[in-house]
């Protein structure tokens, strides 16, 4: 699956935005519950543009995240009808634009606009092309019964079964452990 660059980063960034959940977080405390943490995520994506820097605007960042979390629930028929809301309340206007070391890339406000509302645009458009070309299933769920992260599978082969190689790993020793106590079991 061959996505654009900017398609890329913004699904990375919504994996990152719906993994700040306490349900999916590495510490499972909410790791978006401050102005830092809004500004330390932005920061590691180079968003560019208006940042308030106040709790309104960690309030709406937040409510981004149910919403990127939910769109990963969907099917692809339900995912662009909410896509295409979340497009529509973002007054997004899609524009091609270059910036620092970026090459032409696609934004959908003006660098003006709440963080926010470019954050649902950016995702939104992304989510765009994830829907026209078919490609849903490539946002999943981790599949660690414990866990709730989110996960754009952006492999050639669309084979990735967890959020993280911490979940990975974890999961392999779990069933490294059960072949060991059931070979204990049948000597």
């Amino acid at each position: 699956m061959q996505f654009a660059p900017d398609t890329i980063e913004s699904l990375e960034f919504a994996v990152s935005l719906g993994n700040s959940h306490p349900l999916a977080s590495r510490s499972g405390s909410d790791e978006l519950s401050t102005i830092g943490d809004v500004y330390d995520l932005i920061m590691r994506f180079r968003y560019t543009g208006r940042i308030d820097r106040d709790p309104a605007e960690v309030a709406e960042v937040r409510l981004v995240r149910e919403r990127i979390r939910r769109v990963w629930r969907l099917t692809r028929d339900n995912a662009a009808t909410e896509i295409n809301a979340m497009l529509a309340e973002a007054n997004a206007l899609p524009f091609l634009t270059r910036h620092g070391d970026s090459d032409w890339h696609l934004h959908a406000n003006s660098p003006g606009a709440p963080l926010a509302e470019r954050i649902q645009s950016e995702i939104g458009l992304a989510l765009v092309d994830v829907v026209r070309t078919d490609a849903m299933w490539r946002l999943r769920r981790c599949q660690a019964p414990d866990c709730e992260g989110l996960m754009a599978d952006l492999s050639r082969n669309g084979s990735r079964r967890f959020c993280s190689i911490r979940c990975g790993n974890r999961m392999n020793q779990i069933a490294y452990r059960e072949r060991q106590a059931a070979d204990e079991h049948d000597t």
